[in-house]
């Protein structure tokens, strides 16, 4: 059914494991391959765009207390770049990122770290996105 209604409403198959999705309603984008990320990371590279980055696990604690915090900042700071990425998923771009506890903030300008937050410290991750973001 469900493909059925995708390809009535003009949305079409994306191979498992090869998305890019949002959270229904959700502004936080969620990776599931390394090439979909590489594309959306080289996308805005060059913009001035600050990106979040949620480092997390689906067993771990703590990231799924702090889901609900992080989907209301992308909400709020519409021009902010959410994106999530599971770190057993997409373990080589944790590592990339040197991602050793979850969950892990990586904020970036320009396809530079500018900072992090590591832990579920929603006030802290809310301080450095206002201060790193194009508006503020």
């Amino acid at each position: 059914m469900g493909s059925f209604l995708s390809s009535f409403i003009g949305g079409g198959e994306v191979p498992a494991g090869d998305s890019a999705a949002s959270s229904e309603g959700s502004r936080v984008t969620s990776f599931h391959s390394a090439a979909r990320w590489q594309l959306h990371l080289n996308s805005i590279k060059d913009t001035s765009q600050l990106m979040v980055i949620d480092f997390s696990a689906s067993w771990c604690g703590p990231c799924r207390f702090i889901e609900p915090a992080i989907h209301a900042m992308a909400e709020k700071f519409t021009d902010v770049d959410f994106a999530k990425i599971d770190v057993d998923e997409l373990s080589e771009v944790s590592q990339e990122f040197q991602v050793q506890a979850m969950p892990t903030f990586v904020l970036l300008k320009k396809g530079k770290e500018v900072d992090r937050v590591v832990g579920a410290k929603k006030d802290e991750l809310e301080k450095k996105v206002e201060k790193f973001r194009p508006s503020a």
